[in-house]
């Protein structure tokens, strides 16, 4: 009778999101959209920078500095005029503006150290922040080589020979695509769960649960399962379709022991947006707590930062956080292929945290129910 009265409570919960087309909506976001988009925006470093270059040299070497930018780091230049140079920057069409000054070639053969100019566009923090070392660089080795009259390549008394493992194209496209799974896991998990409870609350139907002859255990399990269930298997369609078809990026591991931990993943969040849902009066202050107890989880769990950057105590404090130990499972099982044998720490981790989890929303659960 009690596994019949679950499964029946969980499916009044997906009848209930059946019929919520703002969380339909967002479930597909998050898993294809939002995926989608973390994958493409990913690259912050120098990445088809708009540049425009004022020659008024017109000379060999200025039309070298010309042609050395180039893509995926550059957009093409753009030859405009000097007058054009502020203007086009205050409109923002371009993030670096090149101003080779005349007799610049004049100069450079004479023995003289002539200036260029180069104006950044310091709004756009990502790239102006890297792009002027690259301007830079670039200048300077053109410059180099024409007064050498040849190219030259530098011999140094050490070769490194570099080797990119789990990642050989340097890729971050792939990791901005599986760290966004991973936080799309993390926020549906809490807020399904959540919202489901509140909705209930409003509309005056956990009243109607209260009279019947169901304990606050099934009526618990009921919500967890049942919104597990949606993130789960929109975990799997992101993975197999957007990731894995739509992205193209490798899965090295086994997807069956990353659903294995994404499911405990889920079954500690859940957990968590229920206990929060217990404590906010309505669905505004159930939005701001969860945008208070997620964002600390998302940013210091690993996924965006790295966690050997982060000061010992962060990284202590975020042993707890179930999220930090699936991020660390995920990674390692997609990109460099981990087995049971690797992960199974973590595995045990998740175990852990989502049984205490459990015991700690099911006695807050029945205290609000009472």
């Amino acid at each position: 009778m009690r596994l019949a009265n679950i499964f029946h409570l969980g499916v009044k919960e997906l009848r209930g999101l059946g019929r919520n087309a703002m969380l339909l909506v967002l479930v597909v976001y998050a898993f294809s959209v939002a995926i989608y988009v973390g994958s493409k925006a990913m690259p912050e470093t120098l990445n088809r920078a708009p540049i425009a270059i004022v020659d008024e040299d017109q000379s060999a070497v200025s039309s070298r500095i010309a042609g050395a930018f180039y893509l995926p780091y550059f957009m093409p230049p753009r030859l405009i005029a000097q007058p054009e140079m502020d203007l086009r920057m205050d409109a923002g069409l371009d993030t670096f503006a090149l101003d080779i000054p005349p007799n610049f070639q004049r100069d450079l053969l004479a023995g003289r150290s002539p200036t260029l100019q180069l104006n950044i566009d310091a709004t756009r923090m990502s790239q102006a922040f890297t792009g002027g070392g690259y301007v830079q660089s670039i200048v300077t080795g053109e410059v180099e080589e024409f007064l050498a009259r040849h190219r030259t390549e530098k011999r140094l008394p050490v070769e490194l020979d570099l080797r990119a493992r789990f990642n050989p194209e340097l890729n971050k496209g792939w990791f901005g695509a599986i760290n966004e799974m991973i936080e799309a896991i993390t926020m549906l998990s809490v807020i399904l769960t959540g919202a489901a409870l509140i909705r209930e609350r409003e509309h005056g139907t956990i009243e109607h649960l209260l009279v019947m002859p169901v304990t606050a255990f099934e009526i618990m399990v009921g919500k967890l399962w049942s919104m597990g269930l949606v993130v789960l298997a929109a975990t799997a369609f992101c993975l197999f379709v957007v990731v894995r078809g739509l992205l193209a990026v490798p899965v090295e591991g086994s997807p069956v022991l990353f659903m294995l931990g994404a499911g405990l993943d889920i079954l500690a969040m859940t957990c968590l947006g229920l206990f929060l849902a217990t404590v906010a009066g309505s669905m505004p202050q159930f939005a701001l707590l969860v945008m208070m107890v997620l964002m600390p989880l998302q940013l210091l769990s690993g996924g965006v930062t790295p966690r050997e950057n982060m000061p010992e105590i962060i990284q202590a404090i975020m042993y707890a956080a179930p999220n930090t130990h699936f991020v660390i499972l995920a990674q390692a099982v997609l990109f460099r292929g981990a087995g049971l044998a690797m992960v199974w720490p973590q595995l045990v981790a998740l175990v852990a945290i989502a049984g205490m989890l459990f015991a700690f929303s099911l006695q807050r659960f029945r205290r609000f129910l009472r």
